[in-house]
Formats: C-alpha cells, sequence, structure tokens
C-alpha cells in the first residue's frame, strides 16, 4: 500500500468506515482531524482527500471547517456529506435548510455520469442523512452530476480543480 487518502473527520459516524473500505481497495487510508492543515496534508502527499459527512449545520457558529488551502492543493477531494456543504460554502456557494430532511434510502438521478458514477445505471439508491442542502452552486465550473426528489445538487464535480462532492453516503 503505497498510495495514501486521507479522510478529514468531522464527526461522521461513517468515517472508520471510509478508511476500512478505502483499505479494502488496498489503499492506504489514514484519517485526521478537521482542523488538520493543508501543509500538514500535503506533508502526507496523499493521492486524495475524503471530507467526512458529520452531524453539524455549516453555517452554525462553532461549524468545524477545514483550512480552505485544501482545495489549492491539486490533490482531488471528495466531500461527502456535510463535507459536500463545506466545500461548496468555502468556495463560495450557499446552504440551506432543506424543505424536507432526507434519512434512509434515495433515489440517485444521474445526470451526467463522469468518472464518479461510470458504469452505473442511471437512477441508482443511495442512502441520504441531512437536514441542509446545496441552494446555490459557487461560480467557477461546478457541473451537476446527479440529483434526488429532493436535492438538486446531490452529487457535483468541478473538473478544473478535480473537485467531487456527493450528498449521500457510498
Amino acid at each position: 500500500m503505497s498510495e495514501t487518502i486521507i479522510v478529514l473527520d468531522f464527526g461522521s459516524q461513517y468515517s472508520q468506515l471510509i478508511a476500512r473500505r478505502i483499505r479494502e481497495c488496498r489503499v492506504y487510508s489514514k484519517i485526521m482531524p478537521y482542523h488538520t492543515t493543508a501543509a500538514a496534508i500535503r506533508a502526507e502527499n496523499p493521492k486524495g482527500i475524503i471530507l467526512s459527512g458529520g452531524p453539524s449545520s455549516v453555517y452554525s457558529p462553532n461549524a468545524p471547517k477545514c483550512d480552505p488551502a485544501i482545495f489549492e492543493l491539486g490533490i482531488p477531494v471528495l466531500g461527502i456529506c456535510y463535507g459536500l456543504q463545506l466545500m461548496i460554502q468555502t468556495l463560495g456557494g450557499e446552504i440551506t435548510r432543506g424543505k424536507a430532511r432526507e434519512y434512509g434510502k434515495a433515489m440517485l438521478d444521474i445526470v451526467e455520469p463522469g468518472e464518479l458514477f461510470m458504469g452505473l445505471s442511471p437512477r441508482i439508491q443511495v442512502w441520504m442523512s441531512h437536514g441542509d442542502k446545496v441552494s446555490k452552486m459557487p461560480e467557477g465550473g461546478f457541473k451537476v452530476l446527479g440529483s434526488s426528489g429532493n436535492t438538486e445538487f446531490c452529487a457535483v464535480h468541478m473538473p478544473s480543480r478535480n473537485l467531487y462532492g456527493i450528498q449521500f453516503h457510498p
């Protein structure tokens, strides 16, 4: 296992599971706290960074935040649930409370498979656990890859910066 994926932990109950699944793919994963600096992450020389989910709302006064310079490292980033929302907010988008909370099974409609959903059917079942959602995307080239009945920006990608985000838990 010579490659490394960093999982930044924002308090998700799934952080350990994410790291374990990565290791099952024969890739080393290391869980680090959400406040780890971009310089410390760069020193690990990871092939990718995952921003885990978490129980907070990104707009809460004491919400955990990551070093914004992480998005400037040139390392692929995948934001999951809270991680997606934090990435979007940090880059200038908006997060609001959804009209309805989504907990449990939901259907994801894939509008553009790209690298993230290549080879999957156009409609897949996913696991949601959120009350907030992306209401406005930041400028700069994010593409919508998928949506659910309740969440327009359920899967996104910014090709120019190798940033990905999913509102659901893979």
